[in-house]
């Protein structure tokens, strides 16, 4: 079934409800006590209060990642962070995953501050290649073909803890990220930016947007950055692009469709990780590897990225009750990496003078086209006392990878007297694999309001296909399942601004592979139960969440205990925990946002029953972060501001059996900025006191540092 078929079968299903709802005129009743129908202030973007459109200082209202529709954050069963665009500005990030590092339920660049890819695990599980969402669409990834996104081509970053399938399908059982586009905007907006960093790397960026003629039918924005120069790793270098077309077309107040399009290009030299855990974690007789070890050949190294994506969100009023959407979009990538990594020490232990590392040479080279469409009728109508927002769904995902990676040998590098320029041995091809995967997923929700009460039901059944052919291994297999998804919540509004609530969802996510017998791994499955506190206060422009969770990860794979190097899906695993996050607008001036995670995570199920009971290698059981920005209103000393921030990771374990751990590391981080009329000039230092530790380790033969102090210097000017 190709999605010309899907998009006729959507047209039909949301003809068929607006047929039945033209028959039934006690369902066209407006319900203005939904609280779906309210005046919002209106800012110079003109989307403040939308689900989509700027947050208003570091509190958001609405979003529509935890429902597809525009809802209040409080009105969602299951606990959920809006990462605003002023936010991003006061911190200054400059990746997706730099931007969750003060969020509950998160850890952040575990492997860090790698210069090509994200990297974040929810409530303990890794959600950086099925986890990962633009715009509600998919941004799918498996081996190298994944997609990078730079934040500042984004309004919002939002994070939706816990099981996702119910609306999305197939996704990450720990929950997803979903990256929300600036769009164009009806007021004349023109901004650009210039920095660089203390590392030598420096970019300039551009934000223009507007109307394009008197009746504001037509509008644009048009996004840009270009950057380049040296990271902390020595040696490496890189020189990336972004640019992002957006255009609206708004003929009525009841029709509006949206195209947004995106090109980068990123080309760069490899930074750190790979590193052994003794000569990192803990000291090797020649103490540590030095944090700035560049451990690939200048002369090898590459990585070359070119990626595309162009789509549309189209929506339409039909009538009082009836609102119709179609969001499409297709994206490609092409990637290219070269080089040698370590893997170890040669001979096994640190042995001197040199204490040489082993490396293993790598290359690949992957292409990625990818289609997401998805088909939404929503009605809003009542029952007798109750009033629905009603949402169906019929979504389609094609995700094709054309992929050929090859190892071979390297030679080995000092950490501590590295010498460049050893000839390197040839690799050869392991995997030449051409894989497709196809989801269709029908999916309705129900919100249901009654007085106070709010509840959820939600449920999708979805059937995905997977076919891999491949010319130098045995990767060569195809498999069809379907799945059944499902959430239930319920909550309670009290008028003091507190909403408690409860819920329980099922989810599954797709795992690609076969076992030694050559039969298809079935999707993993997973279920949450999840009791929660969302709290608005009126004295306070606040939102805070408290969420205890109990989330149940089946069917992962493990080492099979029979035949070495395939694995089976024995393995299961259990997260438990507290979250807590609060955001404030404390007063005109003075924002803040904190957040604390302890888990237990534990492995229930495992091919090696010696794992039982053992805490999963990398996560910490415990994350606590805060951050305070605070900005003079009047007087002097009117547009001077402050930030700083504190970061808490505890520690992990670098392998299963938790014989390795990994010391817990406490940084700070600081920002400060003056603007006068429209020109702003700002320093940010990350890592403050350049606190020397290590991130995470994902074996013993990697482990990474994390990001050192790295100070951020801009200029801005928007007129």
């Amino acid at each position: 079934m190709n999605y010309r078929h899907l998009l006729s079968i959507g047209v039909s299903v949301i003809s068929l409800a607006v047929a039945v709802t033209s028959s039934n005129p006690s369902w066209a009743q407006t319900q203005q006590a939904s609280g779906e129908i309210q005046l919002e202030t209106v800012t110079v973007e003109g989307q403040a209060g939308t689900a989509t459109g700027p947050v208003s200082g570091y509190v958001p209202n609405r979003t529509a990642t935890g429902s597809k529709t525009s809802t209040p954050i409080e009105e969602i069963p299951q606990s959920i962070s809006v990462i605003g665009r002023e936010e991003l500005e006061d911190r200054q990030v400059q990746k997706v995953d730099e931007a969750l590092r003060y969020t509950a339920g998160v850890f952040a660049q575990p492997f860090g501050l790698d210069s090509d890819t994200d990297w974040f695990f929810i409530r303990g599980f890794y959600a950086g290649q099925t986890g990962v969402f633009l715009n509600n669409l998919p941004l799918y990834q498996y081996g190298f073909g994944g997609f990078y996104i730079d934040p500042f081509i984004l309004e919002r970053i939002e994070v939706l803890k816990g099981p996702a399938a119910a609306l999305y399908g197939g996704s990450s059982i720990g929950g997803i990220v979903n990256l929300v586009s600036k769009r164009p905007t009806t007021e004349q907006l023109r901004y650009i930016e210039t920095g660089i960093n203390s590392w030598g790397n420096g970019y300039a960026a551009f934000d223009f947007g507007g109307v394009l003629d008197k009746d504001k039918i037509w509008s644009y924005r048009l996004t840009g950055k270009v950057s380049g120069g040296g990271w902390e790793t020595e040696i490496a270098e890189d020189f990336r692009g972004v640019i992002a077309p957006a255009f609206t077309f708004r003929p009525n107040a009841g029709t509006e469709l949206t195209v947004l399009a995106s090109y980068q290009h990123m080309d760069l030299m490899h930074t750190g990780g790979f590193l052994p855990y003794v000569g990192t974690a803990v000291p090797a007789p020649y103490g540590r590897i030095p944090r700035r070890f560049y451990y690939n050949e200048p002369d090898v190294d590459l990585y070359r990225r070119d990626q595309a994506m162009i789509g549309y969100e189209f929506e339409h009023a039909v009538n009082d009750v009836w609102i119709l959407r179609q969001n499409f979009r297709y994206a490609h990538t092409d990637s290219e990496e070269r080089g040698p990594y370590p893997f170890g020490y040669q001979g096994g232990a640190p042995v001197g003078p040199d204490f040489p590392l082993f490396r293993v040479g790598f290359n690949h080279h992957t292409i990625v086209n990818t289609l997401s469409l998805d088909n939404q009728a929503e009605a809003k109508f009542g029952t007798g006392p109750l009033d629905h927002t009603l949402l169906l769904g019929l979504d389609y995902k094609y995700y094709n990878i054309d992929h050929i990676q090859a190892a071979g040998g390297g030679t080995p590098i000092s950490p501590v007297n590295p010498i460049y320029g050893a000839p390197q041995g040839p690799t050869i091809p392991y995997l030449d694999q051409d894989l497709t995967m196809n989801q269709v997923g029908f999916y309705a929700q129900d919100q249901i309001r009654y007085g106070g009460w709010i509840a959820t039901l939600n449920g999708r059944y979805d059937h995905v296909s997977t076919k891999s052919t491949d010319k130098v291994s045995a990767a060569n297999f195809s498999d069809e399942a379907g799945e059944f998804s499902g959430r239930l919540g319920l909550g309670y509004e009290f008028a003091n601004g507190m909403t408690p609530y409860v819920a329980v969802s099922r989810t599954f996510n797709p795992v690609i592979g076969s076992d030694f017998f050559g039969q298809s791994f079935a999707p993993e499955t997973g279920q949450q139960y999840e009791v929660g506190l969302k709290y608005r206060p009126a004295f306070v422009d606040a939102l805070i969440t408290v969420s205890l969770f109990d989330l149940t990860r089946q069917n992962v794979n493990t080492s099979d205990p029979e035949h070495s190097f395939f694995e089976v899906q024995l393995g299961e695993v259990r997260s438990r925990g507290v979250e807590v996050e609060a955001q404030a607008n404390i007063t005109a001036g003075l924002k803040a946002i904190a957040a604390f995670t302890a888990y237990d995570i534990e492995i229930t199920a495992d091919s090696n029953p010696a794992l039982i009971g053992n805490r999963p290698n990398v996560v910490p059981e415990v994350l606590a972060s805060g951050w305070l920005d605070y900005t003079v209103q009047d007087g002097l000393f009117k547009g001077l501001g402050f930030g700083a921030g504190i970061r808490y990771v505890g520690f992990s374990y670098a392998d299963n059996e938790n014989t390795l751990k990994v010391p817990a590391a406490t940084v700070f981080d600081a920002g400060i900025r003056y603007t006068r009329d429209n020109f702003t000039v700002a320093l940010n230092v990350n890592n403050l006191f350049d606190n020397e530790y290590v991130s995470a380790c994902d074996t013993q033969y990697t482990c990474n540092y994390g990001a050192g102090r790295v100070a951020t210097l801009k200029a801005s000017y928007k007129w």
